[in-house]
């Protein structure tokens, strides 16, 4: 199936910033929501940040006012900005993109990114 390509994992010094991004095939039509999650060893993957199509954002209380979700639809693509970085942030960062596949009874399928690694140093 079709994968989504992440890019700009890394590590970083607590307090720094990365940007992560992630593009879809051009030709994937019908999509919804953009999202990044992030597992970190040993816990359960979590939902970190969520872009609407019309380009409403959350977040996981962990990041709030931290990160910040963007996308560019004309690209495919779906950003993550993330400031003030903490140790606690070291995770394996996936991004997923919700595509609509029909209707009566609305079909959603998620195409996932292959993961970007994202260590932060104390």
């Amino acid at each position: 199936q079709v994968q989504l390509v992440e890019s700009g994992g890394g590590l970083v010094q607590a307090g720094g910033s990365l940007r992560l991004s992630c593009t879809a095939p051009a030709n994937i039509s019908n999509i919804n929501a953009m999202k990044w999650h992030r597992q970190a060893p040993g816990k359960q993957r979590e939902l970190v940040a969520e872009v609407t199509k019309s380009g409403s954002t959350s977040y996981a209380d962990a990041v709030k006012g931290r990160f910040t979700i963007s996308r560019d639809n004309a690209k495919n693509t779906v950003y993550l900005e993330m400031n003030s970085l903490k140790p606690d942030d070291t995770a394996v960062y996936y991004c997923a993109v919700e595509v609509l596949l029909g209707w009566a009874p609305v079909v959603k399928y998620n195409y996932w990114g292959q993961g970007t690694q994202v260590t932060v140093s104390n």
